[in-house]
């Protein structure tokens, strides 16, 4: 990296908020760190020499606006613990703008767009953050984490500079401060009947030509039944967005869910477009086999939720796509009280050509908009210095995930226990007291993020082998910073939806047989009949343009 005195004016301005040269370098504690910004009048409240592993507690009593989006599963009250806690303990009290979960990003939009939004708007996932930069509405918080000790600790520790480059605008500035996290925390695999596959001499799968030399077998022993149905398809934009999101990573592309139409290609040493990558086809390949040897039931790209899981729990099929939730609360609990013996496991992401390796940029998480309006406020200091302790602090991200020791949890050995009487998602169907519904912990508006210690310590027996065996793995690169400037942004719109459209729709074709493979040419050709190509060169001038531009 140039050293200041060879950079332009032009570039160290644009290099403020940079982490690399300023941000996790600078002082600690309460001072500006160097920072430009004039913030002595706006200290009112502030601790004068907060840092990293210490509460933070106001100087004097203050209250901020959150937007709180309401969960149907844990409707908000008044009267949790949470709140009344959480103002005891750092003088801060939290008046939440309550929103319900299925119009939270439409309200929110509308809130900002009226100037209307709480100082504090948590639960945002880039890039969602991107339309309300240009407006002026929200603050570049990357020039105010030096006030946030624990969060740039953070990002220090666990080396997180790539991730956070990654959410640049084109002004070297981040406009949301996401979730940390210390590991990769993978969610979705494939789960398998043990006891099925124990009866017929069968081991489970470690990679996906295992996978299907075990749904083979499978086959020849049930020969009218598919051995693989799948879930996740309805309702959202990418048919079995779980498996393919897994099934991707093995592949080493972003698929499913986890699709973007742009991808970075580390060879190459430039974007890329996902859907016409080799990877990608050869993904779609491996799926396309499945479908064709009847391993995989083609009704996975269409039925409900509920119509898969009637399928493995009437045994018409023994494998499918699997969190540890509902391998738990769903599956296994239901199939152990309908088929006597019955056992299932979720394995490790089986894998592909890439080798052992997980998505990068999975460290980051939905995090907090800071509204512009905060600043105006003679407490802003203080009220980024509350932001840091409660979103990032050991202590903060403890009690928002497990609440107060001694009332909600105990804490034997060093590991969090809940109370006996209080139940977590389900752990205890009898329990009296629900730790969401009842005291406002496990809240996701502000639980996210921490140290594998911590994300861990909820993990049942099944979640923990199961994430012990994901953290061992490679994280592949994150994709570099490549921030559009505001009217190329639009234009990106344009294309990125039609192409997103083409990709999903011949995704299925190809799968099912509707399309054969020796048109992916042709597939290709029409991509690019749609923009393609202007798409991908708009992203690689954007990434040389902020990498010159930034050192």
């Amino acid at each position: 990296m140039q050293n200041a005195g060879q950079l332009s004016r032009r570039q160290m301005l644009a290099a403020a908020g940079f982490t690399g040269l300023a941000v996790l370098t600078g002082c600690g504690g309460g001072d500006d760190g160097g920072n430009p910004k004039d913030l002595s009048g706006k200290r009112h409240g502030a601790m004068k020499n907060y840092r990293a592993g210490q509460r933070f507690k106001a100087a004097e009593p203050l209250s901020f606006s959150v937007l709180h989006n309401n969960n149907p599963v844990y409707p908000m009250k008044d009267s949790w613990l949470f709140w009344k806690e959480l103002t005891r303990r750092t003088g801060v009290t939290l008046k939440p703008v309550d929103v319900p979960l299925a119009d939270y990003e439409k309200k929110r939009s509308v809130l900002i767009g009226a100037g209307d939004a709480p100082f504090l708007i948590p639960k945002t996932y880039h890039p969602s953050e991107v339309a309300f930069v240009s407006s002026g509405a929200i603050l570049p918080v990357s020039d105010y984490v030096h006030l946030m000790p624990n969060f740039r600790d953070k990002a220090r520790k666990w080396k997180l500079e790539p991730e956070l480059d990654s959410i640049r605008q084109s002004d070297g500035k981040y406009y949301l401060l996401p979730g940390l996290h210390e590991k990769a925390k993978a969610t979705y695999s494939l789960s398998l009947r043990t006891d099925v596959l124990d009866r017929h001499g069968l081991t489970l799968p470690t990679t996906w030509d295992e996978v299907r030399e075990v749904l083979t077998a499978l086959k020849e022993e049930y020969p009218g039944r598919y051995p693989l149905s799948d879930r996740w398809s309805t309702n959202t934009p990418f048919p079995c967005g779980a498996l393919f999101g897994y099934l991707g990573q093995a592949f080493g592309v972003r698929a499913g869910w986890s699709y973007d139409n742009i991808s970075f290609d580390p060879t190459a040493g430039r974007f890329v477009f996902t859907g016409a990558q080799d990877g990608y086809r050869r993904m779609v390949e491996y799926v396309r086999g499945l479908v064709a040897d009847k391993l995989m039931d083609p009704e996975s790209f269409s039925q409900t939720d509920d119509q898969a899981v009637q399928k493995l729990l009437a045994e018409k099929c023994f494998a499918m796509s699997a969190n540890p939730q509902e391998l738990v609360q769903n599956y296994r609990y239901n199939l152990e009280k309908q088929v006597e013996g019955a056992r299932i496991e979720m394995i490790p992401v089986p894998i592909g050509p890439a080798g052992p390796v997980v998505l990068g940029g999975t460290r980051l998480e939905n995090g907090v908009m800071v509204s512009s309006k905060a600043l105006d406020n003679d407490g802003f200091v203080a009220m980024m210095q509350f932001l840091d302790w409660l979103w990032y602090s050991d202590e903060g991200q403890k009690f928002c995930k497990w609440g107060v020791e001694g009332v909600t949890y105990t804490e034997p050995g060093g590991r969090p226990r809940l109370k006996p009487g209080i139940s977590l998602m389900g752990s205890d169907p009898d329990a009296a007291k629900d730790l969401q519904k009842d005291y406002g912990f496990f809240n996701g508006v502000f639980t996210y993020g921490g140290s594998w210690e911590l994300v861990s310590s909820s993990f049942g027996p099944d979640e923990k082998k199961f994430q012990d065996a994901m953290a061992r793995r490679r994280q592949l690169p994150v994709d570099p910073a490549h921030p559009l400037r505001s009217f190329e942004q639009e234009q990106a719109t344009l294309w990125d939806t039609p192409l997103k459209d083409t990709v999903i729709q011949n995704t299925l074709k190809f799968v099912l047989g509707k399309r054969p493979l020796s048109e992916w040419d042709d597939y290709v050709a029409e991509l690019e009949a749609k923009n393609m190509r202007p798409l991908v060169d708009l992203h690689n001038k954007a990434y040389e343009r902020f990498a010159k531009e930034n050192g």
